[in-house]
């Protein structure tokens, strides 16, 4: 049964969404099976995963509301290699039917339970803020993966999104956990980075992947040409390092010993 990853933070421009297509991407490349959901109203994973987010017939939110089987909402990523479940600024919508929606906070978790069992990695794109969205993300997963710039206030962010973790973790979701912590536009020659990097793994320990992305031009235009980094330019530092991060990824879990029945 394939393993629901919820990419996280409610902080803006951290390479959520760079991290998401990418990882899912890389993964795919390695034969496993993978969903990406776009959960954000922008819909920029579905962007980057070569899909027309103003053509859309089907989309997220239709799977949201149950208009249709999720199953029935998915596309192909024209050459990433992995399944998408779309999205565009109709999604919007979603945060106010879903107040009046029974089962609010589950939507997610039902429509995916039918198919999760299709995928090794299912992972999902979350808006950067905590809304309904993203509590219905955190509710479906089974852990959390969080990008995370390595800067100051970046620092003062991931302790607001722990702390909502938790108290997922404590109401509606026991199982979850952290998937870990990615550190995202990496530039080793910066004093800062480096102190804020060390400052994560002394608090977080092995909570933070040793795969670090660094900043790279070539992972920014990636997206504008509809593809993940890795096939827009496979040699770069980009693509080299969210390779790294699926193949460290894939090692924790094999390393992992299996839960025990519920």
């Amino acid at each position: 049964m394939g393993r629901i990853i919820a990419v996280a933070n409610q902080k803006g421009g951290v390479g959520k969404t760079t991290t998401a297509v990418n990882t899912a991407a890389a993964l795919a490349a390695m034969k496993r099976r993978v969903l990406l959901i776009d959960l954000d109203p922008q819909g920029n994973a579905t962007t980057g995963s070569g899909i027309d987010k103003h053509q859309l017939e089907r989309s997220t939110l239709d799977a949201l509301m149950a208009d249709l089987p999720l199953a029935d909402c998915i596309q192909r990523s024209p050459e990433a290699g992995y399944d998408v479940l779309p999205s565009n600024s109709d999604l919007t919508a979603a945060e106010v039917r879903l107040l009046e929606a029974p089962m609010r906070e589950k939507r997610l978790k039902l429509a995916l339970d039918v198919v999760r069992v299709n995928y090794d990695y299912v992972f999902i794109d979350c808006p950067p803020s905590l809304n309904m969205l993203t509590l219905n993300a955190l509710v479906a997963a089974d852990s959390v993966l969080v990008p995370l710039q390595t800067e100051y206030y970046a620092l003062e962010g991931l302790s607001a999104l722990l702390a909502t973790v938790q108290q997922i973790k404590d109401h509606r979701n026991p199982g979850l956990e952290m998937e870990g912590i990615v550190r995202t536009m990496h530039d080793p020659r910066n004093n800062l980075d480096n102190q804020v990097s060390a400052q994560l793994i002394q608090h977080f320990g092995d909570k933070v992947f040793r795969t670090m992305i660094p900043r790279n031009v070539r992972v920014a235009e990636a997206p504008s040409h509809g593809l993940p980094v890795m096939l827009y330019d496979k040699s770069s530092r980009g693509a080299i390092s969210y390779l790294a991060l699926a193949s460290e990824m894939t090692r924790r879990h094999v390393s992992q010993p299996a839960r025990a029945p519920a």
